[in-house]
């Protein structure tokens, strides 16, 4: 239980006074709670044993006597401090943060076009930083071939998907892109020392990729009857 929830679990049980304004102020202090921020499991596990341990604690004392300890107008507030950290929970877990899942190409709020990462690729490389240039030369693939409509924009979406999708519409280079998908997976979660073959390797598929046309699936049908 948290100390901000044990206080509130103390009190409820001891009769005390939980005024409006207070519960506000409870709920101000568990939400500023920089733990918030860091691993959801975690916070999740925080917030279900406290209101577990609360609401285990009330049935036990009703059971035994009852009554609601200290009365409604003590519970009444708990339980609104109780629905704000429900909400809260709600807006921390909605779909835009879950899309920043480790591994995902994009922040969600990312909304540069594709010579704008390769912009950025060129000035990382130029500066001998090739973990910052093989990420924004990827992004950079990746947002031309949305762009082209040769992938849908999808928020989210790993290295390695990205290889799958654009595998479909460009066969030719498949191995290129799940290569170049393996190198951005080493370097950025696994650990693995970016080099400058790294970053000229993944300029020179972008480059590949630009002129690429695309094979449809009408085209792929008229070729196999050929």
């Amino acid at each position: 239980m948290t100390a901000t929830a044990a206080a509130v679990a103390v009190a409820a049980q001891a009769g005390g006074q939980v005024s409006g304004d207070d519960g506000a102020r409870i709920a101000r202090e568990e939400l500023a709670d920089p733990d918030y921020g860091n691993n959801d499991p975690g916070l999740l596990q925080r917030i279900y044993d406290a209101v577990a341990e609360w609401l285990a604690e009330l049935l036990r004392v009703i059971g035994e006597s009852d009554s609601v300890p200290g009365g409604w107008w003590v519970l009444g507030p708990v339980l609104a401090v109780l629905a704000l950290l429900v909400v809260a929970l709600l807006l921390y877990t909605r779909p835009a943060r879950r899309a920043r899942r480790r591994g995902a190409l994009f922040d969600p709020a990312t909304a540069l076009t594709a010579a704008a990462h390769r912009a950025r690729a060129d000035r990382h490389a130029a500066a001998g930083e090739y973990a910052d240039a093989v990420r924004e030369r990827l992004r950079a693939f990746t947002r031309d071939l949305e762009e082209r409509a040769i992938v849908a924009p999808r928020s989210g979406r790993t290295a390695t998907e990205l290889a799958s999708e654009a595998s479909v519409a460009l066969p030719a280079h498949r191995v290129e892109l799940h290569r170049a998908a393996t190198v951005f997976n080493d370097v950025w979660y696994g650990g693995r020392e970016a080099t400058a073959e790294h970053a000229r390797m993944l300029e020179e598929l972008d480059t590949r990729l630009a002129a690429g046309r695309p094979v449809h699936p009408q085209d792929a049908g008229a070729g196999a009857a050929r």
